[in-house]
């Protein structure tokens, strides 16, 4: 399985201990015989604005689709889960701790100055630094760079962070203790260079068009606000020669209804995500262009676990019982979407993750229960538990979330008042704290059950609940430590049993990537991460 084949193979190196430099095509691969039309421009809509393109300000797909068509990191996944070179033209390791690697010679940002090791160390010391207020400032940590966990948390200067630049082409990373994913983990979008001429000089406006300096196959062309994002070929690209698709147009379309009839207008050749409510009838009309590939991601709706009375375990563990996870699966949703009452994933990189034995319950027999945790907390008929629920603006979210509050509603007699907001402004309501529950959901970074866990950790940067259980961060550390996938599973469960008991987060279904696609759309392969990049992607004749 796909799930399982990168962390193999990272280990293979690790125990090799040989060099690494890997050649093959990652970029546009054009089967023989294939006539492409003369213009090579892709529409694809990207679902909302994004918050930003600065890489180390965001934490969405809505973004990381862009950053990573515009940015380059070191390495990246295929989709049958090898590490292939990008920046990086090879590397090796010494005690699974010290890792160097060598740049691609002659590598150059878009502006035609030279890219070097000195980028990535500067650019990494910045997302680390707590100034920066990365949501992603606490991934290094995560892949135990030494250091990086206390610089992130203010305990020491972004300087201190074990990353150097040996010469202009050379980089050496140290951990303090061997990672299994570390390959993997340093592929993530947050991770690509970013230029500190560019940053340095025009502040927080270096994101804009006129300043922005990319590393990757497309460069910033134009950014006009709430109506698209467009992205021209690179020209400096050190594998421009690959590509194939000159322009690039990503559209903000929050509506499911709206990004249809616009792919049936001819106006977009790939949607977003693919609305429940048209579904079977377009799977009906045109099946060849309805895409559906599994996808490592949950949804889940998290909990204020600081405020009242969601600091109560109790009511927590009620709301999550009292929901039919089967009828959202099947019948809200019904694309093949399965119920989750985990917040990793059943099957993640080559470890099996057990449901709570509550789960094996029946509907009727958990609603009892959650009833009863509810009466304990305080909450019945003369006294009823009224919350706000917050979700982002999305005619998907507002369907779920109508039949959410009407199975605690039927339940439990609790009000959930749906309240939306766009993207942008329910971040920001949940990095201040400042709602009840929200509806969230969290895409893989990587193949390991760890890219989910690390999120509820005490003190994490995207832990948004604000739920802290040392048992749990115990859990996580043996894990870390531990050097074959069956104890990493033993001490993941047993973090994914905590998790099932104090539920900061409700798990409600793991996804699947649904969309539509133009026929004449080649290379569209999605990897098990829900990515497909413009890099990959030609189009045909038609």
């Amino acid at each position: 399985m796909k799930a399982n084949n990168h962390i193999t193979i990272i280990r293979s190196f690790v125990a090799l201990g040989v060099a690494c430099a890997i050649s093959g095509a990652w970029a546009a691969n054009v089967p023989a015989g294939t006539e492409l039309a003369a213009k090579q421009e892709l529409v694809r809509n990207n679902g909302s604005e994004p918050a930003s393109l600065d890489p180390h300000k965001v934490e969405s797909d809505v973004e990381f689709n862009l950053i990573s068509d515009f940015f380059d990191g070191l390495v990246v996944v295929r989709n049958d889960g090898s590490i292939e070179p990008r920046l990086a033209e090879k590397w090796e390791e010494k005690d699974n701790t010290v890792w160097t690697f060598h740049l691609r010679p002659g590598l150059k940002w878009s502006n035609g100055e030279p890219i070097t090791a000195e980028d990535v160390v500067w650019s990494w010391q910045r997302l680390a630094d707590p100034k920066t207020a990365s949501p992603y400032a606490s991934y290094l940590g995560g892949m135990h760079i030494a250091n990086a966990a206390d610089i992130a948390l203010g305990k020491q200067a972004p300087d201190t962070l074990g990353v150097k630049a040996l010469d202009a082409n050379t980089l050496q990373i140290t951990l303090t203790q061997p990672t299994a994913a570390f390959l993997a983990m340093l592929a993530h979008p947050s991770l690509v260079a970013i230029d500190k001429t560019v940053v340095e000089k025009f502040g927080d406006k270096w994101t804009q068009p006129g300043n922005f300096v990319s590393s990757g196959a497309y460069t910033l062309s134009q950014w006009v606000v709430n109506e698209k994002v467009i992205g021209l070929r690179n020209k400096q690209y050190w594998d421009d020669s690959h590509t194939v698709i000159n322009k690039v147009t990503y559209l903000p379309i929050a509506s499911e209804t709206a990004d249809i009839n616009r792919y049936k207008a001819g106006e977009i050749d790939i949607v977003y995500t693919l609305s429940q409510t048209q579904f079977g009838s377009l799977k009906k009309s045109i099946p060849d262009q309805v895409h559906v590939t599994p996808k490592l991601a949950t949804y889940y709706y998290e909990f204020n676990t600081t405020k009242a009375p969601f600091n109560d375990p109790r009511v927590r563990r009620a709301l999550n019982m009292a929901l039919d996870k089967d009828i959202i699966a099947e019948r809200v949703l019904g694309q093949g979407q399965i119920p989750a009452w985990v917040v990793s994933q059943k099957k993640i990189g080559g470890v099996e993750i057990k449901s709570p034995e509550y789960a094996s319950w029946t509907h009727e027999k958990r609603v009892a229960e959650a009833k009863k945790l509810l009466e304990e907390a305080g909450f019945n008929a003369s006294h009823p538990l009224s919350f706000n629920l917050l979700y982002n603006t999305s005619e998907n979210h507002k369907r779920i979330a109508i039949a959410v509050s009407s199975m605690w509603s039927k339940n439990l007699g609790v009000e959930a008042k749906l309240q939306n907001q766009e993207w942008k402004t329910m971040l920001d309501t949940m990095h201040n704290g400042t709602f009840d529950v929200v509806r969230y959901a969290w895409v893989a970074d990587y193949d390991d059950a760890s890219t989910f866990l690390n999120t509820f950790r005490t003190g994490n940067s995207e832990n948004n609940s604000k739920y802290s259980n040392a048992a749990y961060d115990e859990a996580l550390n043996n894990a870390a430590k531990a050097d074959n996938v069956a104890d990493r599973g033993k001490f993941y469960q047993q973090a994914e049993d905590l998790l099932a008991k104090d539920v900061p987060a409700i798990p409600v279904y793991h996804y699947v990537l649904a969309q539509l696609v133009k026929p004449f759309v080649g290379g569209y392969a999605p990897n098990n991460l829900g990515q497909y990049f413009t890099r990959d992607m030609y189009i045909k004749k038609h």
